[in-house]
C-alpha cells in the first residue's frame, strides 16, 4: 500500500464507503458521500444502489486497489465526472475527460429551448458552435430525429472527442474543424446554438479547483465569443430562425441587448434551475 493509499485500509465494502467518503470530505469535496457511491460502484462494476445489498462483504486486494486509485484521484480535486469517464446528458450517456467542457444540467435547458423551437419543423438544419463533447448536438439529434445536425468547434481535441460520443451514442452528427472568429459556416440554418466562453478571466480565482485547474481554459474564459456567434449568425439563419445561447449569471440582460443590437426579435431569457437566468434566444 502507498503511503498516499494508507487511509483505505482493508476492511468490508461498508468500511471502505465510511473511509472514502471521510477522506473526500477532507479533502473538500462537496458532495463526498455521493462520489464516495459513484466511485466505489465503478471500481466495482456494480449499479450505486447494489452497494447497499453488499455492505458487509470483504473486498478483495483488486478491488481496493481500484478503489484507492479512483478515490485518490477525486480527491486530488479531478472533476467526479472526469475520473469516472462518463456523465449523463438528458437521456444519453457521454464519455468526458479534460479535452471539453463537462455537461452540466444548465446546458440541459439551452436544449430544452432548442426543442421547443424547433417544434413541427420537418427537416431544420442546426448548427452547434463550440460543440464540444457533442453534448448538445448529440441531445439535439437524439430528440428531434429529423434535425440535421452539425457541431463546429477550433479544438481538434474536444472534435475528438465529440467523435466518439458519436460512435458511442450512434447519431447522426456532422463535425467540422472551425474557428467561429472567422465567421460561421454557410446556412440557411433554421437555428443555431452555443455554449460559448462566458466566464470573466479575472474570475479565474474564485472557481472551484475542479473546474480552474482541470476544465479547458479556452472552453471557460473569455467574453468575446457570444458576440461572435450572435453576429455570425445574422447571415447564416433562414429566415425566421432561432439564436439560443448560454450565458453566465448575471450576463442575460447585456446579451438581450446584444441581440437587439443586431436586430433580433422575440428576445428572451429562460431561468436556471437555481432562478438565474441563464439561456437567451431571439430570432432573426
Amino acid at each position: 500500500m502507498t503511503l498516499e493509499g494508507a487511509w483505505l485500509a482493508p476492511g468490508t465494502l461498508g468500511d471502505v464507503l465510511r473511509r472514502s467518503t471521510e477522506h473526500l470530505a477532507a479533502k473538500g469535496s462537496d458532495t463526498p458521500r455521493l462520489d464516495a457511491e459513484l466511485l466505489l460502484a465503478h471500481a466495482l462494476g456494480v449499479a450505486r444502489i447494489d452497494l447497499y445489498m453488499q455492505l458487509d462483504r470483504p473486498l478483495d486486494p483488486s478491488e481496493l486497489d481500484a478503489t484507492r486509485a479512483l478515490v485518490g484521484r477525486r480527491a486530488a480535486r479531478e472533476p467526479l465526472q472526469y475520473v469516472l469517464g462518463e456523465w449523463g446528458f438528458r437521456r444519453l450517456m457521454l464519455t468526458v475527460d479534460r479535452r471539453a467542457l463537462i455537461p452540466r444540467p444548465e446546458t440541459e435547458i439551452v436544449v430544452e429551448r432548442c426543442l421547443a423551437l424547433l417544434e413541427g419543423l420537418d427537416a431544420p438544419r442546426v448548427l452547434d458552435v463550440g460543440t464540444g463533447s457533442g453534448a448538445i448536438a448529440l441531445a439535439i439529434a437524439d430528440e428531434h430525429p429529423a434535425a440535421a445536425v452539425t457541431g463546429i468547434d477550433v479544438s481538434l481535441d474536444a472534435l475528438a472527442l465529440a467523435r466518439e460520443n458519436v460512435a458511442r451514442t450512434g447519431l447522426p452528427l456532422e463535425l467540422v474543424h472551425h474557428d467561429l472568429f472567422e465567421g460561421l459556416p454557410d446556412g440557411p440554418w433554421a437555428l443555431v446554438v452555443s455554449n460559448p466562453p462566458y466566464v470573466d478571466p479575472d474570475d479565474r480565482g474564485a472557481l472551484q479547483p475542479e473546474v480552474r485547474d482541470w476544465e479547458p481554459a479556452e472552453a471557460l474564459f473569455g467574453r468575446e465569443a457570444a458576440a461572435a456567434v450572435a453576429r455570425g449568425a445574422t447571415t447564416v439563419l433562414a429566415d425566421g430562425g432561432a439564436l439560443v445561447l448560454e450565458v453566465g449569471d448575471g450576463q442575460a440582460d447585456e446579451t438581450a441587448a446584444l441581440l437587439g443590437s443586431h436586430g433580433y426579435t422575440e428576445i428572451r431569457a429562460t431561468p436556471d434551475l437555481a432562478g438565474r437566468d441563464r439561456v437567451v434566444e431571439g430570432r432573426r
